[in-house]
């Protein structure tokens, strides 16, 4: 799924036009992207949760050469699946909605 199927998806869901469906969903990503820059956590309840976590300094290979590369220390995003969307036997559940809804 892109960015283009999300804005589709809001537009059919809401009855919004898809203009405005593309306003929100780059408002949410925006919105998403300067709390994580920031280091904040975001909690989706029912979703999940995005984190930002420290990256340590390393030694990686190039894989053409061989040859040692250092690996900087930074930070990296981790994403944490909720219950709702947990696995069983391969498959994603839906334990909370109460509704099963094969296109969103």
């Amino acid at each position: 799924m892109i960015k283009l199927d999300i804005i589709n998806r809001v537009a059919e869901k809401t009855g919004v036009p898809k203009m405005k469906a593309e306003q929100a969903v780059d408002a949410l990503f925006h919105s998403m992207k300067e709390a994580l820059t920031r280091g904040e956590r975001i909690e989706l309840r029912g979703f999940g949760v995005f984190v930002v976590k420290p990256r340590k300094r390393g030694v990686g290979r190039n894989p053409r050469t061989g040859e040692e590369v250092a690996i900087p220390s930074g930070k990296t995003i981790r994403f944490k699946p909720g219950k709702e969307l947990q696995h069983e036997d391969g498959e994603l559940t839906d334990h909370g909605s109460g509704e099963r809804d094969s296109d969103f």
